[in-house]
């Protein structure tokens, strides 16, 4: 990295690590049962309340979303927390004895901080797939006085997208006062840094909560983190034994087993993306493949609070003695609960619904022999999670049209509908058994492994049950998908977007407890077998597990040399060598006349005013200037304003509108529309020219003034 991306990054991890100090009386008060006291969550429970109280003023329009006002509430709720905490006066002496683990994971967070911004930093263009879409609400959101932010593709509509974890990046962004083209990649890093060090935190614990003592129990204790951090946040799936065998074509899989075997030339043209695109038009991703891609979308964004909530979780089982004869401190965890699950619903909804639902069945355990305590708990929950989601649900309008049912019957098919359950025509689509063992296979192993092992215990300890409650939930995610699907605007990946959220959150709950299976079943081995038979299969067992482990573990080594181009060499045969973290820099080559005025815009403009750019489809070069800037535009990628709004008939008629007010000669034509989007500044450049032939610039001196030139890049201001 350069010297300025080392400063970057050190002045980012010292901002997360003042934001993690100040709410540590509020994180050890609920984890006090964890050997190190939940110190890695601090930093994110930080970040969660901060970012939602600063976006809770600023819907209610009392406070501007400012780096004074975003340091002011971060320093007002660090002080309300010191002084109210119970766990004050013991926060020294729990630091002074518990510090070697904590300096552990501070270093472990800031190793994963700088490693992914080292390997960002060989491809830190925020360009291609979906980034023009989070850098544009990025923006959008820096830009804005009050929320909800402005949508810079749709004027003058608010963003009805998953935007909280945006947000989050927005208030880091502000408080750090670092520009967002750098720390775009430096939160793609963060997330990296938080995965690794929360799952760190939850497998370590799980072993320490589970009460088994020997004497190799802090080297247990350490090897079941480390072994849940590298599966959750490195590992893959079964799908890399294909780098064993022929390739086949990409959209027509097949088992491995049919295929040649070619076991010396490994891994044989092998295409890391394929692991997540192996079914049939769906997409079943996992944390490192997104890693690599480095979309800073929702699902990526929610993967911390996704982490603490599991982990809060696991503290209100384990505390559940407590808690259950105390009122108040079940309401404050429930309550704790409802309030995170909002902030998942409104990062990435699926979520919300999903840890619901393991909310439910870790509340149920609890309370199983009351059932009224039960049900007054969940409404707790459910209670908290709508009042917590309102300000944000108040203004978003959910993408789904309906539940669709796979495979229907005919009779159904021809009904079409019945209350929110579609019946659709040639809507059958199943994964096969092959499929399905290839991408959690590994995970299966294990799992069977521990119920045999579980059946022959005389009795099951609590971090069991809980491991189990992840297990059940993730089969039952992976399942539906098989049966059902969320109507969307795709025709024919109409189940990819189910599968898609569904199963991510499958495979980080499946490696969460694979990581603490492996530890448990290793805690329990007896190593001295008499029966030669039995040392056998013992051998053979382990032999197998360290195999399909090694295997899982080499996906990241293919995926990340392919994207990054780690082992490529220039023409004089020299390694590549990073870039820096710059996401921008890439227009410099591309559309240096546009990447200039972007950056003018970004230093001189203030404000939201509407700018005209050209119009075009997803996943172009095309919106550059709104997702660049955060400045609103009459319509950006139309395909997904389409999902975000519904219907194709609402974006749709802004097409021809764009193309006449660049090219018609009439003033008087143009004023109208400009007046009707309340445009206020008009971009000429590159793709402008090319997207559309007929450009009339003339009208535009009639209507306004020449702002700024750069070669053939323009920008006009409308009186």
């Amino acid at each position: 990295m350069l010297p300025s991306d080392i400063h970057s990054v050190l002045y980012w991890w010292f901002t997360l690590f003042i934001i993690g100090i100040g709410f540590l009386p509020l994180t050890v008060s609920i984890f006090h049962k964890f050997f190190d006291l939940g110190y890695v969550f601090s930093k994110v429970l930080g970040l969660t309340l901060t970012s939602y109280t600063i976006f809770l003023l600023g819907v209610l329009h009392i406070t501007k979303f400012t780096q004074l006002s975003s340091i002011s509430i971060f320093l007002a709720l660090t002080l309300v927390f010191y002084l109210k905490s119970p766990k004050r006066p013991e926060i020294l002496l729990i630091l002074k004895n518990s510090w070697k683990f904590l300096l552990f994971e501070e270093l472990l967070f800031l190793g994963g901080l700088f490693f992914w911004a080292y390997i960002h930093s060989f491809n830190p263009d925020i360009h291609g797939l979906e980034k023009y879409m989070d850098f544009g609400i990025l923006n959008s959101i820096l830009r804005a006085d009050y929320f909800p932010p402005k949508d810079m593709w749709f004027t003058p509509f608010p963003i009805n997208y998953y935007y909280f974890g945006h947000l989050v990046t927005a208030v880091i962004t502000k408080i750090s006062g670092l520009s967002s083209n750098i720390t775009f990649n430096l939160m793609l890093s963060t997330i990296f840094a938080f995965c690794l060090s929360e799952t760190f935190s939850l497998g370590a614990n799980l072993y320490h909560l589970s009460g088994i003592k020997n004497k190799f129990q802090t080297p247990r204790l350490l090897l079941s983190g480390v072994l849940t951090a590298l599966l959750v946040t490195f590992s893959g799936n079964l799908h890399i034994l294909y780098g064993f065998f022929k390739a086949y074509p990409n959209d027509d899989p097949a088992p491995f087993w049919k295929l040649p075997f070619l076991p010396l030339s490994f891994p044989n043209a092998y295409w890391y993306p394929n692991a997540t695109r192996y079914i049939y038009h769906t997409i079943h991703e996992f944390p490192i493949y997104s890693w690599v891609v480095a979309d800073l979308h929702g699902h990526v964004l929610d993967i911390p609070f996704v982490l603490l909530t599991i982990a809060v979780l696991l503290s209100l089982l384990m505390n559940s003695k407590e808690i259950i004869s105390h009122k108040l401190s079940a309401i404050s965890y429930q309550l704790l609960i409802g309030f995170l699950l909002a902030v998942m619903y409104m990062t990435n909804a699926w979520d919300g619904g999903i840890y619901l639902l393991f909310s439910s069945l870790v509340l149920f355990f609890i309370y199983r022999s009351k059932l009224k305590n039960f049900l007054i708990s969940f409404c707790v929950v459910f209670l908290g999670l709508v009042l917590f989601s309102m300000p944000y649900s108040y203004f978003f309008k959910p993408f789904a049209s309906g539940i669709g049912i796979l495979c229907a019957p005919t009779f159904l098919v021809k009904i079409g509908k019945i209350g929110p359950f579609l019946f659709e025509k040639d809507h059958c689509q199943h994964s096969y058994w092959w499929q399905l063992l290839t991408l959690y296979g590994f995970f299966y192993f294990f799992v069977i492994s521990f119920g045999a092992f579980a059946a022959r215990s005389k009795k099951l300890l609590q971090t069991d049950v809980f491991v189990f409650l992840l297990i059940i939930l993730s089969t039952f995610l992976i399942i539906l998908p098989e049966f059902i699907y969320l109507k969307d605007i795709y025709p024919a990946h109409y189940r990819a977007n189910t599968m898609f959220k569904l199963v991510f959150q499958s495979f980080m709950m499946l490696s969460i407890s694979c990581g603490y299976i492996i530890v448990r079943l290793i805690s329990n081995f007896k190593f001295q077998i008499s029966n030669f038979s039995k040392k056998i299969f013992a051998i053979c067992y382990l032999l197998f597990a360290i195999c399909l482990i090694t295997l899982v573990m080499t996906y990241p080594f293919l995926a990340v040399n392919s994207y990054y181009g780690l082992d490529q060499k220039d023409t004089k045969g020299q390694s590549k060598k990073p870039t820096g973290l710059d996401g921008t820099t890439y227009l410099k080559t591309l559309y240096p006349g546009d990447y200039e005025a972007i950056n003018w815009l970004n230093k001189n403009i203030k404000g939201q005013p509407v700018i005209l750019e050209a119009q075009s489809d997803s996943y172009t070069d095309f919106a550059r200037v709104s997702s660049n800037t955060g400045l609103p535009t009459v319509l950006g990628w139309t395909v997904h304003e389409w999902l975000w709004r519904g219907t194709y008939d609402i974006p749709a008629p802004r097409i021809a509108e764009i193309k006449t007010i660049y090219e018609t000669p009439d003033p008087q034509t143009a004023k109208k529309l400009l007046n009707k989007y309340n445009v206020r500044l008009i971009f000429i450049g590159t793709l402008e020219y090319q997207k559309y032939p007929q450009l009339s610039e003339a009208k535009f001196q009639v209507l306004g003034r020449l702002l700024y030139q750069n070669q053939t890049t323009k920008i006009y201001q409308v009186y």
